[in-house]
């Protein structure tokens, strides 16, 4: 699962690509229309006004573009971009630390911000309400509080998973905007784009072909784009067209609707094995040798999303674009 090509989590071979590919400007940045509409007259009524831009919660799947927003945002402000996440917050004094080390008009992007922990995340509040942090020198009778000024910065959080977020961090930002997964035509475009940006030609329809089964994520798209090149430059001719595209495709082992052989191998459980279903997870999980919670929250969760299947008070069950896709007589 580790090594799975077609995962939207973010891995270390992405480091070098991600930041090479990543658009510096609003008008550089392909797809998300709403939120760039949003963005673009916020951060303009800001600096019209000389002020920061009010803070930013960016929430939606992993790999569409998130950290990549924040960098242009902070290009846009003029500001330098601090990025850090939850889980590394584990001391309020680690946030103090990066909160005073701030200047005005940068943003604090904030990672899988749902994770920081609650101590920690009092501390956000006045920082973002009042631009101060407070800080209680002494314990006990003795101990006083001292607040200190902060210069207007801009918090950016996010999250995958926005319905963990307390009501008290939520209500702190005053841009809300949810990521959504790309249209194929838009990763056809964002395919051409790094193409050219890593000096390989691609043909429009080949393009598409990558496009089409990178799962709506502009990060599998780039990562898919990597190994095709790398194939074409050894069994093709420098030119990256439908069929050689689809050659690296079938070796990759990804098929038309971007399932990996894992997703197949759940469909084919399910469908061969278990009659369709309703089957359960911890059986399902046993007969194809992944552990249950891989199961629930790698793989299932886009076989759901594009209705292969469903879920059922007994368990998982195929529909009938699962039996169509694996080309298996619909049961009765």
């Amino acid at each position: 699962m580790e090594d799975r090509l077609v995962s939207a989590s973010y891995k270390n071979e992405d480091t070098d690509i991600e930041y090479s590919l990543r658009p510096q400007s609003l008008d550089e940045y392909i797809g998300q229309q709403k939120v760039k509409e949003k963005l673009s007259i916020f951060i303009k009524a800001a600096k019209q006004r000389g002020e920061s831009l009010d803070h930013v919660l960016l929430y939606g799947p992993p790999g569409l573009g998130k950290t990549t927003l924040a960098n242009i945002i902070a290009k846009e402000m003029g500001g330098n971009l601090k990025i850090t996440s939850g889980p590394a917050i584990e001391r309020a004094g680690d946030l103090a630390a990066i909160l005073t080390g701030l200047s005005d008009f940068d943003v604090l992007f904030i990672d899988e911000i749902h994770r920081l922990n609650r101590a920690v995340e009092e501390i956000l509040y006045p920082a973002m309400e009042d631009n101060a942090l407070d800080i209680v020198i002494g314990k006990g009778a003795a101990a006083k509080s001292i607040r200190l000024d902060l210069p207007k910065f801009t918090l950016i959080g996010a999250t995958t998973r926005v319905g963990l977020l307390t009501s008290p961090l939520r209500d702190r930002f005053g841009v809300l905007s949810s990521m959504q997964f790309y249209e194929e035509e838009e990763l056809k475009e964002i395919v051409i784009r790094s193409s050219q940006i890593l000096g390989v030609e691609i043909k429009a329809d080949a393009a598409y072909e990558v496009a089409k089964r990178s799962r709506g994520t502009p990060r599998i798209a780039n990562r898919i784009l990597k190994r095709v090149r790398d194939y074409c430059e050894v069994k093709g001719n420098g030119i990256i067209d439908v069929d050689t595209a689809k050659n690296a495709l079938q070796l990759l082992e990804i098929d038309s609707e971007g399932f990996d052989r894992i997703d197949n191998k759940i469909l084919e459980a399910i469908i061969d094995n278990f009659k369709g279903g309703p089957v359960g997870l911890e059986t399902l999980s046993y007969f194809i040798g992944e552990e249950l919670d891989t199961i629930q929250d790698v793989y299932e969760p886009y076989l759901l999303q594009k209705g292969f299947i469903v879920r059922m008070p007994r368990g998982r069950k195929a529909t009938e674009k699962a039996y169509k896709h694996l080309k298996r007589p619909i049961s009765k």
